[in-house]
């Protein structure tokens, strides 16, 4: 959440362990969404419709007093029969620019799991919009006889709170949606981002649910003023979902930033060693680098972006051009600090003549397809791309490179991420990543990796 010049993070947060459990909303704030300064906790387990744990939520800016707007924060608690119901929290004093105390609503839970709905499986409310009825809209993440659905509730005065007959969007063969996330996006090219409750000409909407742990979303057109929402491509077609990642990336949230006019997304970032490696560094999953967020010119998905604050922490610059590298040859850029760098490569591909052929069976599994032919089987157009964190005789390394095939008369870019020796550990998972990429093979090919060992 950004607010009168400060931007603020709060995360779920066990201030006990580094193990699951005793769940808290931290919160942590900055001026430039880099360098970060830890605060109290903003909502600890303590009133019967939270005792077992205040989970993942969305904050909203109220329309205030002379012109002052109003941060308050819907969140999901776990009550004291272990139920998850919806709960609201505001500033104790909004002369405090930091916000450091919160202060529970009197009327929580404002939303319960009646009607129907299962009690276990609904949370994670959004940040709220308003319409030109001025009415408040919040989505709760819920599953209803075996489909994910996005729940939607309507309020005058974001205290009572009533459910609508029909949930905004519900999908089969997706499971409980956690963390959902709802937003406008401007179309044509637009380059700004939009206010969560703008709408009207050359605005689509964008529909994230988080499932099977992964983040996906769909991109379609919201009526306000009949709550509907049809979707170009739909959650079920599991051969065209559309993800926000395709690596380790879950319970996504994006927040609109009102001071430079775009919308960030963060991602939690989960580990990929033991338990017991947790508690021995004292902390469990990271937060992602924040990305600026827009709808790409051709409508059909989304295109994202290191925030440009990033740059702040380049040092030296090292350069390397017009380099021609052969099939399975490896070249070492030196002069960088290889556990922290910002790597921007661009290729340009020769003649495409002799490429590989594969069968259109083979395009399902992007991520299958690269566990099969990882960075150690040399072809024809590929692999090409970076090794990061390599040792000296390469026995530890993690490959992130492309791919080039023909299917069916049309040429097909795989990107991949092997992981499968990014540790000699043994109990470290070993997993593979990819994704097949819309790209023209007539222009440069470039890849951005940001590279950070803790």
């Amino acid at each position: 959440m950004y607010y009168n010049g400060v931007y603020h993070l709060f995360y779920q947060y066990n201030p006990y362990s580094a193990k699951w459990g005793n769940i808290s909303w931290a919160h942590s704030i900055s001026y430039n969404l880099i360098d970060w300064i830890h605060l109290d906790h903003a909502i600890n387990p303590s009133d019967p419709f939270d005792i077992n744990g205040c989970w993942s939520g969305s904050a909203t800016l109220l329309p205030g007093h002379d012109q002052i707007k109003k941060p308050v924060i819907l969140y999901t608690g776990a009550n004291s029969l272990n139920q998850q119901v919806q709960n609201l929290a505001t500033p104790k004093n909004l002369s405090d620019p930091f916000l450091t105390e919160w202060v529970k609503s009197s009327n929580n839970p404002l939303m319960t799991p009646t009607n129907g709905l299962d009690p276990k499986n609904y949370r994670d409310p959004t940040t709220a919009w308003r319409a030109s009825d001025d009415t408040w809209r919040v989505l709760i993440g819920s599953r209803i006889d075996g489909h994910g659905a996005a729940v939607l509730y309507k309020s005058k005065d974001f205290i009572k709170w009533e459910r609508t007959k029909t949930p905004l969007h519900a999908s089969n063969k997706t499971g409980m949606w956690e963390c959902p996330d709802f937003y406008p996006v401007g179309v044509d090219g637009e380059k700004n981002g939009l206010d969560t409750s703008d709408n009207g000409v050359g605005v689509r909407h964008v529909l994230k649910a988080s499932f099977n742990d992964h983040d996906y979303y769909v991109i379609g057109s919201y009526d306000s003023k009949t709550d509907g929402f049809s979707v170009d491509v739909d959650f079920m077609d599991e051969r065209v979902r559309l993800r926000y990642d395709y690596g380790v990336f879950y319970a996504s949230k994006t927040f609109y930033d009102g001071a430079k006019k775009r919308r960030v997304l963060w991602g939690w970032v989960l580990e990929a060693d033991s338990e017991s490696d947790d508690v021995g560094r004292g902390w469990s999953g990271l937060q992602s680098i924040p990305r600026s967020i827009l709808l790409d010119k051709n409508r059909k998905q989304l295109i994202q972006w290191p925030i440009k604050e990033l740059n702040k922490l380049r040092g030296k610059k090292v350069t390397v051009g017009n380099k021609e590298i052969k099939s399975g040859e490896i070249f070492q850029v030196s002069g960088i600090t290889a556990s922290q760098a910002d790597v921007e490569v661009s290729f340009r591909l020769p003649n495409l003549e002799g490429v590989e052929l594969i069968n259109s069976d083979s395009l399902v599994d992007p991520r299958l397809l690269c566990s099969q032919m990882n960075a150690s089987a040399n072809g024809v157009f590929g692999p090409f791309g970076l090794l990061v964190l390599a040792s000296e005789d390469l026995t530890e390394k993690t490959a992130v490179f492309f791919r080039i095939f023909k299917s069916d008369g049309k040429y097909v870019v795989l990107m991949c991420s092997d992981q499968s020796r990014s540790s000699l550990k043994t109990h470290v998972k070993e997993a593979f990543f990819g994704s097949f990429l819309d790209v023209d093979l007539n222009q440069e090919i470039s890849l951005r990796t940001l590279v950070c060992s803790l």
